[in-house]
């Protein structure tokens, strides 16, 4: 079978859509498939190995220009395509350019209006590429590229299925009226997909209802991720401190500022435990980090941000160190790779009570649930592992097998060609 999958880049940044979009195109690959994984908006960044192509389309430089200046989409289109040049696209990340939120809405109404609005010509653009390529079946795993979808409808007569992997999260982020213009014009072009993959219950049950669409149109695929790459073994005797472990973009979605407040708590009780935090921080969140630098100087060298690992090899090193993992996010997380990365190296992990972390936790065994947004019963779930070694040796025994035995990339290939088979109009 050959599969389009068609990913979305991340500015720069590792993301974790784009990580596990890659994971899957080489779990396809590794399985006999032939996977084209085109990139969009920007080109992506992976700690394993790349398989992606090297052109991105609906290139997010020329799609900003677009939907601001008209006067742009009269150039010529062969004098605008330099500006999709991955390199040129990843000094531009490292330059830190970022549109306000007014610009976000903007940007992505523009995209959903598809031949109607300011990127026809990129759309056409891809539109005609895919239609060349002729695969059997093309996966987007961004829902917000589906102003692509009435065009290529015409073009491509096979299944055309979606990855849903947090674009509510995005849309609902956006300002009024952008976000109720860009959902209206999303419900409308999600009716042409002829299914459309998720990795919870959960998020299944949302998004139905999110985009008014029938619950059946929606296939459980599990997350996946690549064991082999994941040597960690669950530690009996934990380090000496006692490593709490944040492994996300700093941002104040992913929660760090509530970590670093049952952090204290924890620190009172047990002075030498420490919080060693690391992930991804843009310019965006920058003011962020530094105003939970400042609440934290309390705490002195207990807590500590490693920054953002750089390799695969970095990211394991990392997660090897650590004693607990928790990422208590503010909103309903739909995937939570980093759950599965902890696990696979023998870290247990304690999760809000929310989104997809119920059933993660329920399927591997492998952690402690909290209540969402509440900083005393987080510590009070830190503290509980902290202080019963034998608690936490077999909550980590028990993730480590419940991460191979049922998310693995096998499993999610299994998962996901059955779901491509059940996608149908």
């Amino acid at each position: 079978m050959h599969i389009a999958l068609i990913t979305a880049g991340g500015a720069g940044m590792f993301c974790g859509s784009c990580m596990h979009d890659n994971t899957l195109a080489r779990a396809l690959m590794a399985a006999g498939h032939e996977v084209s994984l085109i990139p969009t908006y920007t080109p992506i960044r992976v700690d394993e190995r790349d398989v992606s192509q090297g052109r991105v389309f609906l290139g997010g430089i020329n799609l900003y220009l677009d939907a601001l200046y008209p006067v742009w989409r009269r150039i010529p289109r062969a004098l605008v395509r330099w500006l999709d040049s991955p390199s040129v696209m990843r000094l531009i990340s490292r330059v830190s350019v970022h549109s306000d939120a007014r610009q976000l809405g903007q940007l992505t109404v523009a995209l959903l209006q598809g031949e109607q609005g300011p990127d026809a010509r990129e759309i056409d653009e891809l539109t005609r590429f895919l239609e060349e390529l002729q695969p059997d079946v093309i996966c987007f795993s961004n829902a917000l590229v589906a102003g692509v979808l009435p065009r290529l409808r015409q073009r491509f007569a096979g299944r055309i299925v979606c990855l849903l992997q947090g674009d509510d999260i995005f849309l609902d982020g956006l300002l009024e009226p952008f976000r109720q213009q860009a959902l209206d014009l999303l419900r409308a072009h999600v009716r042409l997909f002829d299914g459309f993959l998720v990795n919870s219950v959960y998020y299944r049950d949302f998004m139905a209802a999110y985009l008014e669409l029938p619950v059946e149109k929606m296939h459980l695929v599990p997350l996946g991720i690549d064991v082999a790459g994941h040597d960690g073994l669950p530690k009996e005797d934990a380090g000496d401190p006692f490593t709490i472990g944040y492994f996300a973009r700093i941002c104040p979605e992913k929660g760090l500022h509530q970590l670093v407040d049952a952090f204290r708590l924890v620190h009172q009780a047990w002075p030498r435990v420490r919080l060693v935090a690391a992930g991804y921080l843009g310019a965006r969140d920058k003011a962020y980090f530094e105003e939970i630098s400042r609440s934290a100087a309390d705490l002195g060298d207990a807590f500590q941000y490693r920054g953002s690992p750089a390799s695969h090899a970095e990211k394991v090193e990392y997660l090897k160190s650590l004693d607990v993992l928790t990422v208590p996010t503010v909103y309903r997380e739909p995937k939570g790779l980093y759950v599965l990365e902890a696990l696979a190296n023998g870290v247990p992990v304690v999760q809000p009570r929310h989104g997809a972390f119920p059933e993660m936790l329920e399927a591997t065994g492998g952690g402690l649930l909290v209540n969402p947004l509440d900083a005393v019963d987080l510590a009070r779930g830190l503290i509980e592992l902290l202080s019963s070694p034998r608690q936490r040796f077999d909550l980590a025994q028990r993730g480590h097998a419940g991460v191979r035995a049922r998310f693995d990339t096998a499993t999610m290939v299994k998962a996901t060609l059955r779901a491509f088979g059940q996608s149908r109009s």
